[in-house]
């Protein structure tokens, strides 16, 4: 660590692994772990592995909603069935518009 700006070297850090029940118990600290850069793995009862990290702010702006994921498959859904309305010029999109 560089004991001016407290910044962790690449070198420097290591993988934490914990399991499920010990990241329970421990959660601020391996958060805060995770937040200076570490990675920070969490078993599962042997099933599977998580990996723990800081989400961008800009990655949190775009995260979707179960509900928001389900419409946009459904508009997929229609779009790949044909059941779309095309509108070629700004006089039949605002015709269409002006009809919802």
């Amino acid at each position: 660590m560089c004991y001016i700006c407290g910044k962790i070297n690449e070198e420097e850090k290591a993988m934490i692994q914990v399991t499920s029940g010990e990241f329970r118990n421990k959660q601020a600290a391996l958060f805060d772990l995770a937040d200076a850069g570490e990675q920070v793995i969490i078993r599962r009862k042997g099933k599977r592995s998580y990996k723990l990290m800081p989400v961008s702010a800009e990655e949190e702006e775009f995260a979707m909603s179960p509900e928001l994921e389900k419409k946009l498959e459904e508009g997929r859904k229609q779009y790949q069935e044909g059941k779309t309305i095309s509108c070629k010029t700004k006089e039949e999109l605002m015709h269409f518009l002006e009809s919802l």
